[in-house]
């Protein structure tokens, strides 16, 4: 097999392409940590666990924004898990397939539309309704807050999980199910003890890339989640998550050292989005049927 062999190239071409895709990763994070130095230096381990965020006086800690960050990212995934899983089994194994597809297109279109347009949405008509769950409940009405951000990132990411999840179950081998029927199984018993199983990794897999699109998602979270730079005290709080205060605050960065903090606060964000995909694969490694 010699060079001019299209397969050999086209294998080149790819193991380079993987190989370039891994050095991108390892710059971006030493990028990251070499604009992180002086604020590792100044604030050491105290940066992860401090509740003030306050730039004038030069005090940064980065709790308020991870606690945000994540109250909101797992908000949304329980949110949208129900609706997902169901849609995606309904797609899969229940609508005729002309319906099927004219719904799996519009599930595939919402997961285009730009997060500014799911922001606008928001405040015309989520910001409203939290707002009157909140006097109903006898809070503070903002409008804005932790749930207004969880329930817009539900939505954006839906699409994403109810996409995935329709494809894992729709490769579920028709042998499988065929023997379940042949056993006198209902198409629920079938749909819970061969298809859900079968396809769990896949599953997982799937909410966990919907948790990473939720942990970077900056510009719909800035404008619903109120942008308050401080430790929630309530799941009706104003916050910040870790994106929100980068994109408000990292054009406006006059010293060094705020300058800095927010860059750490991207290599933090940067670790976390890591951490969850790692941790998918290993899930992923051990939910797979073999």
């Amino acid at each position: 097999m010699g060079w001019g062999d299209p397969d050999r190239i086209f294998y080149r071409l790819c193991w380079g392409l993987s190989l370039g895709m891994v050095f991108l990763v390892i710059g971006i994070g030493i990028t990251l940590f070499w604009g992180s130095l002086p604020s590792l230096k100044a604030f050491g381990w105290h940066f992860l666990v401090g509740r003030i965020w306050d730039p004038v006086n030069e005090k940064f800690g980065a709790l308020p924004f991870l606690v945000g960050t994540l109250i909101t990212s797992f908000g949304a995934l329980i949110l949208t898990l129900p609706f997902a899983l169901s849609s995606g089994i309904f797609l899969a194994e229940y609508a005729p397939p002309r319906v099927a597809d004219g719904l799996s297109t519009v599930i595939d279109l919402l997961a285009g539309i730009p997060s500014v347009i799911y922001g606008l949405w928001a405040l015309f008509y989520l910001v409203p309704l939290v707002r009157w769950v909140e006097m109903k409940l006898g809070v503070i009405p903002f409008g804005l807050g932790l749930p207004t951000a969880s329930l817009v990132l539900a939505v954006m990411i839906l699409p994403y999980a109810a996409s995935i999840i329709r494809e894992v179950l729709r490769m579920v081998p028709h042998e499988l199910k065929e023997a379940a029927y042949g056993l006198g199984a209902t198409r629920w018993e079938v749909i819970r003890g061969v298809s859900i199983p079968y396809g769990l990794s896949g599953i997982v897999a799937g909410l966990l890339l919907s948790l990473g699109r939720a942990l970077g998602e900056t510009m719909a979270v800035t404008m619903v989640i109120g942008n308050r730079s401080e430790m929630p005290r309530s799941p009706w709080d104003l916050a910040n998550t870790m994106a929100s205060v980068i994109a408000n605050e990292f054009t406006e960065a006059s010293k060094d050292i705020h300058l800095s903090a927010l860059i750490e606060i991207g290599l933090l964000l940067f670790l976390i989005t890591l951490g969850v995909n790692i941790l998918a694969r290993i899930i992923i490694l051990r939910l797979q049927v073999r």
